[in-house]
């Protein structure tokens, strides 16, 4: 056995020999974020050991780290396998508090019509409470002041809960925060992977169970209102998310013929999920529509009237994964592609997410100087997805990145600005664009920006050729999500995500999975109707065209 010493939490643990770090951190009740659970494939795991400790790890995936963080002591925490006792330096791998997470997005005038409403009985001085015709229970008293819904944005990545009076629709507060299943296991595929299994599967519902109920209360509290006078609440997320979020095993959504465990539009008590609020309290799952199509996206054709729009109207949420609806005239055809966590900042050298000290916007001035802005106004530290687009959109339009996402050789471009060039320097043997002198962008890094927008810019040629449509008969273009709304126009198309046809005509509505939900949420009868939507959906399954990969290859091209 081994002692393992996490420091700055002063939390240590006995382990067997060849139990790699990461392993002891998660027994220890340690968080080390860990997106690709293990995988030694994202590098965002490193942490560091004293020079004295060395010799008691056997470590692997070298591939990772450069040079000199391995002379000053970094691991892969995923790879590193412990032969003796050690202790692990966490002061640089503490959480992100400053994230910066879109709680608001498109809606409509909603007329209000909620699925719980109270009567007073005053001869027999009770309230009692209804979801629509059904009496859910009895409370002492008149309390038809205090009747409140709540609203859960479950992303991949981050976790919005908004708190409504269902009296009169008004918000009383919000929360966000980061996706606590996401430090296991950071996009769809692998969420799905970790949680086939009892144990995994536990912890992903328990940890998202636990952190729903911890913003709830924060929400609760800051507005005076009493978790108790909490009668529904809605998820909104995508179909795995909402497996994970009702505990239901996924493992059917990672394999053919990919059918979901749940289908959305359906309730759920409150009290049997745990949620701290009413003991006789619901939960509405919004439909899906397909297993990579889900209650998110069905969230935001309610908050953008799609169905409704006159003309073509094409909605992309950009994230994790890349997931749109093409409506034409009305009718409505969706599909998904495998974004992966780039945008999200991961599986980037420098990548970060949208917090304190990450790169936001980027721009080349006409001199070949560049203009960067950083969340919370302090020294880079690295670069989070708006960023890292912008960046890359940048350096294509300015020839420092060739249409085939190498880099320009600098010592034989004689069109390339002199200021731009002096960034481009050698590192470990190969090109990166230096920002700052902590931050810069690799070869690699636009390999992994080229990937996820090759599979969304696929899956939109295919909704396009299956419509009969091309990008100049498109009226408009919705970008929804929390990391779409940071996004430029400029930049997606600059780096070719989105047709140059497109410019002009590109609207960013926020987070429509949220308001959408809360359109559910105050007007009991967009759920038949949305539900109605839903089954008219034609849904094009990419991996069944057989020329994809052809699309997809062409679609990497800058």
């Amino acid at each position: 056995m081994a002692e393992v010493v996490f420091y700055p939490h002063n939390k240590s643990i006995n382990v067997k020999e060849g139990t790699t770090i990461l392993e002891a951190a998660r027994s220890a009740g340690v968080i080390i974020e860990s997106p690709c659970n293990g995988a030694g494939t994202c590098g965002k795991c490193k942490v560091r050991l004293e020079r004295e400790f060395l010799q008691n790890v056997l470590a692997k995936g070298k591939h990772c780290l450069l040079e000199e963080e391995e002379k000053l002591g970094y691991v892969l925490a995923c790879e590193a396998q412990i032969t003796g006792d050690i202790k692990v330096d966490l002061s640089e791998n503490k959480q992100n508090t400053t994230l910066k997470i879109l709680s608001k997005g498109q809606s409509f005038d909603i007329s209000l019509r909620p699925l719980i409403k109270k009567e007073y009985f005053a001869y027999e001085n009770m309230t009692r409470v209804f979801a629509g015709k059904k009496e859910l229970g009895v409370e002492v008293g008149d309390t038809r002041e205090e009747n409140y819904g709540a609203v859960v944005d479950i992303g991949t990545t981050t976790l919005v809960v908004s708190l409504v009076n269902l009296n009169d629709g008004m918000e009383v507060g919000t929360s966000s925060t980061l996706n606590p299943q996401a430090v296991h296991a950071q996009d769809v595929l692998s969420r799905i992977k970790f949680s086939s299994d009892e144990e995994g599967l536990k912890i992903m519902y328990s940890e998202l169970i636990h952190e729903i109920n911890r913003m709830i209360g924060k929400i609760a509290v800051g507005a005076g209102v009493k978790r108790k006078n909490i009668y529904e609440i809605v998820f909104s997320g995508n179909t795995c998310m909402l497996h994970l979020a009702s505990n239901a095993n996924p493992a059917a959504l990672g394999k053919y013929p990919y059918t979901p465990k749940i289908n959305g539009s359906v309730y759920l008590n409150a009290l049997q999920h745990n949620i701290d609020i009413s003991p006789f309290a619901v939960i509405y799952l919004p439909p899906i529509i397909s297993a990579y199509v889900g209650a998110d996206i069905v969230s935001g054709v309610l908050a953008s009237q799609l169905h409704k729009k006159e003309g073509i109207t094409l909605f992309v949420d950009i994230g994790t994964n890349g997931e749109m609806v093409i409506a034409s005239h009305g009718n409505l055809s969706a599909t998904s592609t495998a974004a992966g966590p780039a945008f999200e900042g991961m599986n980037i050298a420098c990548g970060m997410r949208a917090g304190e000290g990450a790169i936001e916007f980027f721009e080349v001035e006409d001199q070949g100087s560049i203009n960067i802005k950083v969340i919370g106004e302090t020294e880079a530290a690295g670069i989070c997805g708006s960023g890292l687009l912008d960046i890359v959109g940048e350096l294509v339009a300015h020839g420092v990145i060739k249409k085939n996402g190498q880099f320009i050789d600098p010592e034989s471009s004689n069109s390339l600005h002199p200021d731009l060039a002096r960034r481009l320097v050698k590192q470990d043997g190969k090109l990166i664009f230096k920002i700052t002198d902590k931050v810069f962008l690799s070869q690699k890094d636009i390999r992994q920006v080229q990937l996820a927008k090759g599979a969304i810019r696929a899956g939109i040629e295919f909704l396009l050729e299956n419509k009969g449509v091309k990008a100049t008969d498109v009226d408009r273009v919705l970008i929804a999500g929390s990391f779409g709304y940071h996004l430029r126009g400029k930049s997606l198309i600059n780096i070719g995500l989105l047709p140059k046809e497109f410019d002009g005509k590109i609207e960013f509505i926020g987070n429509t999975s949220l308001s959408g939900a809360k359109a559910f949420l105050l007007n009991e009868t967009y759920r038949d109707g949305m539900k109605e939507v839903v089954k008219s959906v034609e849904v094009l399954e990419l991996a069944n065209y057989k020329d994809f990969d052809k699309v997809f290859v062409k679609c990497l091209s800058f």
